[in-house]
């Protein structure tokens, strides 16, 4: 749907390139020299650091089923979608900060692991940009997704995903390898039902896949690279999309279907910024209209 004030999220989870992502549209934003309202995914989960702890613990109790972040029993679902409508209405809606270091929570007097109170973004804005887990998400009580009018999946291939949270979290956070495993297995109901399926509702895909052996994730000593990888991107409306000027723009690139073409991994970034600016400039002048 295209609203007075755009919309964009780019949702998916770690491991895929989201930092690549991340300046991509960093850079997009300062060149186009546009004024950009910024959501952070973690912003919106239902407890704080210590009150998850106690969730997870009590959820288990009883052998019950296990919450997750990428669920909605800790996330606030409702919230995220109202801010997305209201945005694309009026411009402004109810934002907040999930301050994950000291760094961050310093400029604020608070613990890491907190939030800072609600308050209203200000109005004056030429888009949002969402960038976190649940960007396209739909469940009994909320459809994000339907608030969105550009929305962009960053998904890698699952055991890179796998890869990547293991070193993350034993090498920066200092948990054990079966700790991380017991994380990843705790995960995956709310992965299935409420991650994935976002990626059937994006607009455009990038999917990172590995060119070297992932085969078990949880042997792997190191990270591959973006030098070590495809990324395969899928289109919802090829029939817009230049592929010519693609295909000549990003050298050793192909297209393996009609509406998706593949880039070697270094050219990810590059891809995102030729890919995306258009479209962010297309929604951006029809808000000014």
């Amino acid at each position: 749907m295209s609203q007075k004030h755009p919309v964009i999220a780019v949702t998916g989870s770690s491991g895929a390139g989201t930092s690549t992502v991340k300046n991509s549209f960093e850079h997009i934003f300062r060149r186009e020299k546009l004024n950009v309202a910024i959501v952070e995914g973690d912003s919106f989960h239902r407890y704080d650091r210590e009150s998850m702890k106690n969730a997870v613990t009590e959820s288990e109790k009883n052998g019950g089923r296990p919450i997750s972040h990428f669920g909605p029993e800790a996330n606030e679902f409702e919230k995220l979608e109202a801010l997305f409508k209201e945005y694309g209405e009026t411009g402004s809606g109810m934002t907040r900060l999930y301050l994950h270091n000291e760094e961050e929570a310093a400029p604020y007097n608070q613990k890491p692991g907190t939030f800072t109170p609600w308050k209203a973004i200000t109005p004056g804005t030429d888009l949002l940009f969402y960038e976190g887990l649940h960007g396209g998400v739909k469940s009994d009580t909320a459809d994000v997704a339907k608030y969105v009018d550009l929305l962009v999946g960053v998904v890698p291939i699952v055991n890179l995903e796998w890869i990547q949270k293991i070193h993350r979290d034993t090498n920066a956070r200092g948990y054990s390898a079966e700790a991380v495993t017991q994380t990843i297995l705790r995960r995956m109901h709310d992965y299935v039902h409420y991650i994935t399926p976002q990626f059937s509702r994006t607009h455009i895909n990038f999917q990172r896949v590995p060119t070297v052996d992932t085969s078990n994730p949880f042997i792997a000593r190191e990270i591959p690279t973006l030098d070590e990888s495809l990324v395969v991107i899928r289109f919802r409306d090829y029939k817009m999309v230049d592929f010519p000027f693609l295909l000549n723009m990003i050298h050793d690139s192909f297209m393996s279907r009609p509406n998706t073409i593949v880039v070697p991994g270094g050219k990810m970034g590059m891809a995102i910024e030729l890919i995306l600016t258009p479209l962010i400039l297309d929604l951006a002048a029809k808000s000014k209209r």
